[in-house]
């Protein structure tokens, strides 16, 4: 058996199909992972994303120390409330995770970081934390729920507390406000508009029951899987691991390179990385024929090998979709090994969906 959230009554009394995810028993779906899918694009779903670690950093040099530990610079985050997406470095530049970081006001940030990496990111956060006056505080009290589609936030707003509905109502994309313990962001992994939630656990079941009730379609990872690929976000260690940069990953834009004398834990490689220009780089694919792409299937390219490193069919395109690593010189069309069968592709530059849109030419 492994770790439960606060909400695993609620997925098991809905008919969750319940796997292991890094530790955890978490639904995979509620019985049909396609119809899951397209309520998040077409009305709205949400996710138990408890999972996830929250971590609050609080002290005099806590600005100070995210500069240094984080690729992107949160000295960008001028007004309480605001978030930013980055990069966790290694000093050869590789990812060791990424993640979401909210400025608070008053020296109080909050960062999200992955389930399956918890132990070697805070083991690299605490590790660097002593050089600083920071405190360095995990919250496993909390729950977490993302609503996300284009009905999301009118739905959640009218189960939220009323002061938290308050703050919560004129939030600007990638914006965060806090009240009575719950702490709402304008974020999401799917492409779609929404909120992630942070809430006592305790009271997650009675929110997660009003949503239900108010016809909010729970959603299990497989929907979150494919949303989020449609929607051209990286998944860590598939399309990213501590042997990829961000420059190799499609993530170049979240390194802070100005100010130039800003020194942050993988700048020196990232750099040299970035002077000699990289090897390879992440592409989307459109698959041309028939066949389903899938992680590690080789990509034919006219520079070169490449390889897949996520694939699925995707539910509003109706056509397989992928990332793969490609050698930076590659471009136009290609072609994917399915099963031995050479199959005709062609590399895009994801998003493949936003808004429930097609963004790519079919």
């Amino acid at each position: 058996m492994g770790k439960r959230t606060s909400l695993y009554e609620e997925h098991v009394r809905l008919g969750g199909k319940m796997v292991d995810f890094a530790g955890w028993d978490m639904p995979i779906h509620y019985g049909s992972q396609v119809e899951e899918h397209h309520a998040v694009r077409r009305k709205a779903g949400m996710f138990d994303v408890s999972h996830m670690t929250v971590v609050d950093l609080t002290g005099d040099q806590t600005t100070e120390f995210l500069r240094y530990l984080l690729a992107n610079d949160v000295s960008r985050l001028s007004v309480a409330g605001k978030a930013l997406y980055s990069c966790l470095l290694n000093e050869r530049g590789g990812v060791i995770d990424d993640l979401i970081v909210y400025s608070m006001g008053g020296n109080w940030y909050r960062m999200v970081v992955n389930a399956a990496t918890h132990d070697k990111d805070l083991d690299w956060v605490l590790g660097r934390a002593g050089a600083f006056a920071v405190e360095v505080t995990e919250r496993p009290d909390l729950a977490m729920i993302a609503v996300q589609g284009p009905e999301a936030r009118s739905l959640a707003l009218a189960q939220m507390p009323p002061a938290v509905a308050q703050g919560a109502e004129g939030l600007k994309p990638f914006q965060a406000a806090a009240a009575e313990e719950w702490f709402v962001g304008r974020t999401g992994y799917t492409g779609e508009d929404g909120f992630e939630l942070m809430l006592p656990a305790g009271q997650a079941p009675g929110f997660w029951r009003a949503l239900v009730d108010d016809g909010v379609r729970p959603c299990g990872l497989g929907a979150r899987d494919t949303l989020r690929l449609e929607a051209g976000m990286n998944l860590y260690g598939s399309d990213m691991d501590e042997d990829t940069s961000p420059l190799e990953s499609g993530l170049a834009w979240t390194v802070a390179w100005d100010p130039s004398e800003r020194d942050f834990i993988g700048r020196p490689a990232l750099q040299a990385q970035r002077e000699q220009g990289v090897e390879r780089r992440l592409v989307g694919l459109v698959l041309e024929g028939k066949g389903v792409l899938r992680d590690h299937q080789k990509v034919v390219t006219d520079a070169g090998d490449g390889e897949i490193t996520s694939g699925s069919f995707s539910p509003t395109l109706g056509r397989s979709i992928a990332f793969a690593r490609v050698p930076a010189a590659a471009q136009g069309e290609c072609q994917v090994d399915i099963r031995g069968r050479l199959v005709a592709a062609r590399m895009v530059k994801p998003p493949f969906v936003r808004h429930g849109k097609a963004v790519v030419d079919l």
